[in-house]
């Protein structure tokens, strides 16, 4: 495939934004071990992703792979691969404006997203009149539904129900569950992902202390 160029000054420096994110994210207990992935879209069509099986904990701009953006291929061949979950993120970058995406397994979101979950279908999470909303930059804060996708084990199958929600639901908001499995935001960079990632797992502790409505789904097919 034709290589990504990336200037190596902006490759060393967005890779530091990203190991300094992943580090404090593992350091709340949202990215344990290896788990979870961040990335951050560059320019002429390139993404810088976290690098597969790194300890979240102990990243270091090294540890970072250049992807395409739009494919989630890898730029170049290399000694680490990229996530196992880049297609998610491209799945986003194609349908979103979105510059920067963070996934993680933050423990209030990953529990809402077993409750209101289902293994093999589209489901959603209602959220109404909670100030937090505010933080979502969304059209209308007092209300929105997060999607909560199945969590199929091949990943590009999860990846193409994303793109193909995303692009029939332009309002969507910038954050997405998975079913069983973590939570998903995306912004314009990775301060703004990152404060909605925040703001999503209070609300989702917040449902779950107050006993909100979130109804079991069945776990059948």
């Amino acid at each position: 495939m034709t290589h990504t160029a990336v200037d190596d000054g902006e490759r060393v420096r967005v890779g530091g934004e990203l190991a300094a994110v992943s580090r404090a994210l593992y350091e709340r207990g949202w990215m344990p071990g290896t788990a979870g992935n961040l990335s951050v879209r560059l320019p002429g069509g390139a993404a810088l992703i976290t690098a597969s099986g790194r300890d979240k904990g102990d990243m270091t701009a090294e540890d970072m792979v250049v992807v395409r953006a739009d494919t989630g291929e890898e730029a170049a061949p290399g000694l680490l691969r990229a996530s196992a979950e880049t297609t998610i993120h491209s799945a986003i970058y194609r349908t979103t404006d979105a510059s920067a995406v963070i996934h993680v397994h933050s423990p209030y979101a990953t529990a809402v997203a077993c409750r209101t979950g289902h293994r093999t279908r589209l489901t959603s999470l209602r959220i109404e009149r909670l100030e937090l909303l505010k933080g979502l930059g969304l059209a209308d804060p007092t209300r929105t539904e997060v999607p909560v996708f199945p969590n199929w084990p091949e990943v590009p199958r999860i990846a193409a129900d994303v793109a193909d929600h995303l692009a029939a639901t332009p309002h969507a908001p910038p954050a997405l569950l998975i079913t069983d499995h973590g939570i998903t935001t995306w912004g314009r960079d990775l301060a703004q992902a990152r404060n909605r990632l925040e703001c999503l797992e209070s609300i989702c502790q917040l449902l779950l202390l107050a006993g909100s409505a979130l109804p079991a789904e069945g776990k059948e097919g």
